[in-house]
């Protein structure tokens, strides 16, 4: 980011909510921690919940070096404007291992485990506990937001913010409407977005949203090419980044993103949809099975030193 996101956004009170000046992030990992910080860095406040308190410490210090590589960015050379910058940034931003501590807040955004039953229950009891004004939203890559939802009464006040890993470098937000959002809702979210600094899009609550619809069957192609011995991966790769223009290939994008998410939203886009192209890959399930879960791991499609994890 070349410059800092504006910290104020004007709202009309005929066509949307009051601006979004608190929010709390559900799920303190990788996803849940890149949310709170573009949050806090754009001025709002922010309370991270999770139930481990290592995954709260984690996500304060991933916050913090990566706050300090965007003062960077912004302030080059001048070390002040980048400490105070950091700092004012994480003073911004509370944790907690309980979910009543977060409840009194503009904004919810749950970034958990991608489990529809655990999902369910979370949204339930935040229904219950968080005051009228309060927005839901979640940030499912994959699953139903209607279904999330289907227990929760304030459905005009709930919608999906689909961010994308890693959250302060990518610049793409999905804003998933679902069946009952209001206009004012939907409006919201949309502001909210852009005063984080992402570039927002639409979609209906259809299954993989828009990217994972598209990019679903896009990887599974690629390892059952690989699979068939028609091509290399290398060679799969180079091919996707120098003849399609895209910044990686099929085989690093599912290295970075994780073999086992990979699998994952195959598996409930198939569910979903009963499309053949996202039937289960047997080289996708069996690397899962051995552990080799990409960059995390240290080796996927491809092997990584420790200094690059």
């Amino acid at each position: 980011m070349n410059k800092l996101v504006s910290l104020t956004r004007n709202f009309s009170s005929s066509s949307s909510l009051n601006a979004i000046k608190t929010v709390t992030v559900i799920g303190g990992g990788l996803m849940g921690s890149g949310i709170a910080q573009v949050a806090a860095q754009a001025g709002q406040n922010v309370t991270i919940v999770d139930l481990k308190p290592e995954l709260l410490e984690n996500a304060q210090k991933s916050i913090q070096n990566n706050l300090r590589r965007v003062g960077k960015k912004t302030f080059k050379d001048d070390a002040a404007k980048i400490e105070n910058f950091v700092k004012e940034s994480t003073s911004r931003i509370n944790t907690s291992t309980k979910v009543e501590d977060g409840v009194n807040a503009d904004l919810i955004i749950e970034a958990i485990v991608e489990k529809l039953d655990v999902k369910q229950e979370l949204f339930n009891k935040l229904d219950q506990l968080a005051p009228e004004h309060t927005i839901l939203a979640t940030n499912t890559s994959s699953i139903s937001i209607n279904a999330i939802g289907a227990g929760i009464k304030r459905k005009d006040r709930y919608g999906g913010l689909h961010f994308f890993n890693p959250v302060p470098v990518m610049r793409l937000l999905e804003v998933i409407k679902g069946d009952q959002i209001s206009e004012a809702t939907y409006q919201t979210l949309m502001e909210w977005g852009k005063s984080i600094g992402k570039t927002c899009i639409t979609c209906k609550d259809t299954p993989g949203f828009v990217v994972n619809r598209l990019l679903g069957p896009y990887s599974a192609e690629a390892i059952r090419l690989y699979e068939r011995g028609d091509a290399s991966k290398e060679d799969i790769d180079i091919g996707m980044k120098l003849g399609a223009g895209y910044p990686m290939g099929p085989f690093e994008l599912a290295d970075y993103t994780g073999l086992d998410t990979n699998k994952f939203v195959m598996q409930v886009m198939y569910e979903q949809t009963k499309d053949p192209v996202f039937r289960p890959v047997p080289l996708l399930d069996k690397m899962v099975a051995e552990g080799k879960l990409g960059i995390k791991t240290g080796e996927g499609f491809y092997k990584y030193k420790k200094s690059n994890l």
